[in-house]
């Protein structure tokens, strides 16, 4: 499926790049310059447009200097055809050039705002009860660090500051800790601020789809077991389609990724568990709500979809059906579930539409 997106992303931009020439070339400035030659004009204008993308790919990467110009691209395109409504219906034309010049004005403010929201990080609250003698507990998680793409290491520890201010019991990580562009300083800088946080009950960590990496071990800086040995050394509890029971009061279970084919379905990773007690799990995709539900689980924790990421493909997930949802809180049965936007993203540095965040969960 990713692949798809990456070729289409490809076609877009560059099918894109032709159709902004024209527009570009049209500008009053642009054609006057190249004295009203428009074989010029459009030279010059594509030049423009390649110098735009190697600059903005130099400030920030290849794939942020692509989401920048599609988000030029399709404002353009929507403005142009409101110019033409307007022009059919109310006999009012907009000026020669005004589509591109409107667009870049709106992007830039637009996309500003989506990297503030996506740099930034917020904290998010839920309060839950449950009819389990459990008393109070209060439950620390965030996923989808892709660490190195909004912070370094160092950056990260500044995070897990703010969520040790918080005071939890426990902190959970279901998954994206880390990615192929994750350096090795990088991780094992994350890790050891890991082995530094205090809590009651220490941090619980299930793999998400990117952990291992989609790469050969040969081409990453580290491989899974690097990352494993640095997570052990610094007290992280590694759960695999594993559970543990904590204090005797709760269980916390981890999920294998999704995309893993030998991932233990739901009932045969709960049974022989008190049901009598709170059940946790961490499942990094949100898209077996159904099992779940019908589980003994008493709480789901996700991530993954980084909040629908970018409008207008928010609830792409959902509507493809390879999501059962894209953030928030819902209950199933007697099982909630709750979907976290994530600390961090994978690769793009904007959000819109949703915000980076960690979750601070009160049960009693």
């Amino acid at each position: 499926m990713w692949i798809a997106f990456f070729i289409l992303g490809i076609a877009a931009v560059l099918a894109g790049i032709v159709y902004m020439m024209f527009k570009i070339s049209g500008l009053p400035v642009i054609f006057k310059m190249c004295k009203r030659k428009r074989g010029l004009s459009l030279f010059f204008s594509l030049l423009i447009i390649i110098v735009f993308l190697v600059v903005m790919g130099y400030l920030t990467s290849p794939i942020n200097s692509a989401v920048i110009f599609l988000h030029i691209l399709l404002c353009t395109l929507i403005i142009s055809l409101i110019g033409r409504i307007m022009k059919a219906v109310l006999k009012i034309p907009l000026a020669k050039g005004a589509p591109v010049i409107i667009s870049v004005v709106f992007c830039a403010v637009y996309l500003l705002t989506a990297y503030y929201l996506c740099k930034n990080v917020w904290q998010k609250n839920y309060s839950l009860h449950t009819n389990k003698e459990i008393g109070t507990l209060r439950v620390a998680f965030f996923a989808d660090s892709h660490m190195g793409t909004t912070f370094d290491g160092a950056g990260f520890e500044k995070e897990l500051r703010k969520i040790e201010g918080a005071s939890p019991d426990i902190l959970l990580i279901p998954g994206d800790f880390v990615d192929d562009d994750t350096t090795r300083e990088d991780m094992e800088s994350a890790c050891r601020a890991l082995g530094s946080f205090k809590c009651k009950y220490g941090v619980y960590y299930a793999y998400g789809n990117h952990d291992r990496g989609y790469n050969p071990d040969s081409e990453k800086p580290f491989t899974e077991k690097d990352l494993v040995r640095e997570l052990e050394a610094n007290n992280v509890t590694i759960l695999k389609d594993d559970s543990v029971l904590i204090d005797d009061r709760f269980y916390i279970v981890g999920r294998e990724d999704a995309s893993r084919p030998s991932r233990a379905d739901i009932n045969t990773l709960l049974s022989g568990l008190d049901t009598n007690k709170y059940i946790i799990v961490m499942d990094h995709q949100p898209n077996d709500y159904d099992a779940e539900a019908s589980s003994a689980a008493d709480l789901v924790l996700s991530g993954h979809t980084h909040g629908g990421q970018l409008f207008p493909i928010t609830y792409l997930g959902e509507l493809m059906g390879a999501n059962d949802n894209t953030y928030g809180y819902e209950r199933h049965n007697n099982t909630d579930f709750i979907v976290t936007s994530g600390i961090s993203d994978w690769a793009v540095i904007f959000k819109s539409g949703t915000k980076s965040e960690y979750v601070i969960v009160d049960v009693e």
